[in-house]
């Protein structure tokens, strides 16, 4: 006599491959959150059997199946041809003030019944690489200013071989052309360095006092051929800023040439330094034309001149606020602004205080 089960009973080998199943799925599922892309397990029907968290959020799943309709046809090829396969995506977030975001998704077999969904959001990705697209725009339309020029300044040069005073008067302006290419060499160079994957390799705890000095020698010709006083507060003995020194030296130099350069001749440019609580501020005041309303914002964008006319004139690359940016966030500080047309602007630095009473500095992490 046969051995029959039940009607609607399972067998024994359902029930261990399912189990098995359940088995796999809880011991895969342990790792999603780890992952740091979306990532889900799904079957051959869509289901979704495990997800990390921020699935529902980003729109890949809904009532425990996959939502977007690409995604589907992708998961039954994956199925079909049993291999990896890969496909960029737009997926529209849950919730309609959430908008979409781009997705490189991959789903792979984990067997014949299981898949593997990861979703790598290419946004930032997305952005970042405009950005460096406009930056090398940027950088090959400021340069092609003074390489330009260099080339035809060549040519009249040449052409007035005979003649002293015209050679004289181009080759002047030749020389004029490459301190600002040279320029503008030097504040990149110093920007990359600044933007670089580890921009504290220095650290160190600076005094504030030693930056303040160095920046005001360092521009001190500068102010002579102007007539500017440069007038250092009486006590700038504040305390000290655990970072690179370096970086804080070009950050406040890069003020203190934009005062001296935007200031009327004979003029005051004034620093000073004073401790905030656990916040110490470093303010460049001068008596320049100030900056309107409306580019404050705007102001430490790379190239971003408020007078594009008059940065020629002063030599202003339209990199210099855009590196002091840059070494306040490496540093955990900001920079904020004062400013209105025809009464001056005041540039200050707000960086966190070494605590060297505890023993160790406030943390810096970078960027």
């Amino acid at each position: 006599m046969l051995n029959r089960r039940s009607p609607g009973r399972p067998k024994a080998g359902a029930t261990e491959a399912a189990k098995s199943q359940a088995d796999r799925v809880a011991a895969l599922s342990q790792i999603l959150d780890v992952l740091p892309d979306a990532a889900a397990i799904i079957d051959s029907s869509d289901r979704v059997l495990a997800a990390s968290a921020n699935c529902v959020a980003m729109g890949l799943i809904a009532l425990d199946r996959i939502a977007p309709v690409e995604l589907r046809a992708l998961n039954r090829e994956v199925h079909r041809l049993s291999k990896t396969q890969s496909r960029d995506s737009v997926i529209k977030r849950n919730g309609s003030r959430l908008g979409e975001w781009e997705a490189r998704v991959q789903i792979s077999p984990i067997d014949d019944e299981l898949c593997l969904l990861i979703a790598q959001d290419l946004s930032e990705e997305r952005r970042l690489n405009d950005v460096r697209r406009d930056f090398v725009a940027n950088v090959s339309h400021e340069l092609k200013t003074p390489v330009g020029a260099l080339s035809l300044l060549a040519e009249a040069v040449q052409a007035a071989d005979s003649d002293i005073d015209q050679v004289r008067h181009f080759t002047s302006r030749m020389q004029i052309e490459v301190k600002r290419l040279t320029a503008m060499i030097s504040d990149l160079v110093a920007l990359s360095q600044v933007q670089g994957d580890a921009p504290l390799r220095n650290s160190a705890p600076v005094d504030v006092a030693n930056i303040i000095n160095e920046a005001v020698d360092a521009t001190k010709i500068a102010a002579e051929q102007k007539s500017i006083e440069v007038v250092v507060a009486d006590d700038v003995n504040v305390g000290r800023i655990f970072g690179d020194e370096e970086q804080l030296n070009v950050a406040l130099n890069n003020l203190l040439s934009n005062a001296i350069k935007y200031s009327p001749n004979g003029t005051r440019v004034g620093v000073g330094a004073r401790r905030n609580d656990d916040v110490i501020e470093i303010s460049v005041t001068d008596q320049g034309p100030g900056i309107p309303e409306a580019d404050l914002n705007r102001i430490f964008e790379r190239f971003y001149r408020v007078d594009p006319a008059r940065s020629r004139d002063t030599g202003g690359t339209g990199l210099g606020l855009a590196i002091v940016k840059h070494v306040c966030a490496n540093h955990g500080g900001d920079c904020i602004v004062w400013s209105q047309v025809g009464q001056g602007s005041t540039f200050t630095l707000r960086f966190p205080v070494y605590l060297n009473g505890a023993g160790t500095p406030t943390e810096v992490t970078g960027k």
